[in-house]
This record gives structure tokens, C-alpha cells and sequence, in this order.
């Protein structure tokens, strides 16, 4: 495994951390009942958790 593909899969997490971050401040902003934002912001953690995981096989030695 090269530097440049650790270098990718890192920013590739991040980048999915960032939007993970923007989708919970826009739910925490927007959402008004309080149930529902707890959903959303459930909902927003799990996708975003889920396309990291994805993206770990990616960094197995073979």
C-alpha cells in the first residue's frame, strides 16, 4: 500500500466527516420538534458511519 492511496482514503473520511457535520448542524438548525431531529441526526451518524466502513476494505493488505 503507497502513501498516495492512505493519503486519498484519508482525505476521502474526512471529507465524509465534513458532511456529516453540515448535515447534523443543518438538522439541529432547521428541525424544530425535538423527537424528529433526534431521528435525523441518528439517521445522519449511521450514513455517514456506514460509507466509512465502506470505504475500509479498501486499506486491507493483500
Amino acid at each position: 500500500m503507497d502513501i498516495v492511496s492512505v493519503l486519498s482514503m484519508l482525505i476521502a473520511i474526512l471529507s465524509i466527516v465534513v458532511v456529516g457535520a453540515i448535515g447534523f448542524w443543518a438538522v439541529e438548525r432547521f428541525v424544530a420538534d425535538r423527537r424528529l431531529a433526534l431521528l435525523l441526526k441518528l439517521l445522519v451518524v449511521l450514513v455517514c458511519l456506514g460509507s466509512i466502513v465502506h470505504r475500509l476494505p479498501a486499506l486491507s493488505i493483500s
